[in-house]
């Protein structure tokens, strides 16, 4: 099969490989809309695993936007503690409720104009609510992804929100939050920052970085 010489092939290349090799899932835990959006503001620097640990003894007492917003701040610093920056978190999940009580009765829009505005929510996060828990389009772009498109050749892009939108026109918009999570997949298990595992990557025979250390 010919190498993909355009950027949008490449992005469509890497796609189709990546279909075969992982299901797209979130590792973040989670069962509604809310305890997402909480995982993902938590998940700021810090890793999936950890956050997995964290959030049962957070959603055990505060299951919802009501509970949260009138959390004791102190108690939830020390719930939170263990993801780092616990004082900025917990001050923004509380933020974040207050708001959805305010502007949305509580539940978790669907809008970016609306995520947000939400305290503690970026783009990303936005992209991550829409795309994984309403089936949404919206494409996060995190450190992993950055990593592959740039190497791959696909963006050149370095700021997270150009290289999304460098993205999108070049994946189905229904298909943009699986992409996305296909090469965060690949880029902890495979494509990893400081020693990438070229011999085993489905993508070497076309990735213009391959074998390149």
């Amino acid at each position: 099969m010919a190498k993909p010489r355009s950027p949008k092939g490449r992005a469509q290349r890497t796609h189709e490989r990546l279909k075969d090799e992982y299901e797209a899932v979130c590792e973040l835990e989670h069962r509604n809309p809310f305890e997402l959006l909480v995982a993902t503001i938590l998940s700021a620097q810090c890793t999936d695993a950890r956050v997995n640990a964290t959030v049962p003894g957070v959603f055990a007492k505060y299951p919802d936007a009501e509970a949260l917003a009138s959390a004791d701040l102190d108690d939830l610093e020390e719930l939170v503690h263990p993801t780092g920056f616990f004082r900025s978190k917990a001050r923004n999940l509380q933020g974040m409720a207050r708001r959805l009580l305010a502007d949305h009765g509580g539940e978790v829009p669907t809008s970016l104009k609306d995520l947000v505005k939400l305290p503690g929510v970026g783009r990303k996060t936005a992209n991550v609510i829409r795309s994984v828990a309403f089936d949404l389009p919206g494409l996060p772009v995190d450190t992993h992804v950055g990593r592959l498109v740039r190497r791959l050749g696909i963006t050149a892009e370095e700021d997270p929100v150009k290289v999304e939108l460098a993205l999108n026109p070049m994946i189905p918009q229904y298909e943009r939050g699986d992409f996305s999570l296909r090469l965060i997949l690949h880029g902890r298990r495979v494509c990893s920052s400081r020693k990438p595992a070229c011999d085993d990557c489905v993508l070497n025979d076309f990735c213009p970085s391959a074998f390149a250390a």
